[in-house]
């Protein structure tokens, strides 16, 4: 089972902070990932409906959409962080 992760804002807005879950044998990459999410439940669709504005950790490395995912992985999801 893959572990997911939520912070700040996208945690907010789904209502927890992690969860596990099977990731279905038809996704293998986070915008799969992501497109089954949003079809799962309305939350999810509504934290993660802009996703130029949020950012994705795999393992604890930063990644793109097309980057693979399995159920063995840690998938983080959180807006842009800015210092000052």
């Amino acid at each position: 089972m893959a572990q997911l992760v939520y912070f700040s804002r996208v945690r907010e807005q789904i209502g927890i902070g992690e969860e596990t879950l099977e990731i279905p044998e038809s996704v293998s990459t986070v915008a799969q990932l992501v497109a089954h999410l949003h079809s799962s439940h309305i939350k999810y669709a509504t934290a993660l409906a802009d996703m130029s504005f949020i950012r994705v950790a795999v393992n604890q490395n930063h990644v793109g959409a097309n980057h693979p995912v399995t159920n063995k992985d840690e998938i983080a999801f959180f807006p842009p962080v800015t210092g000052g």
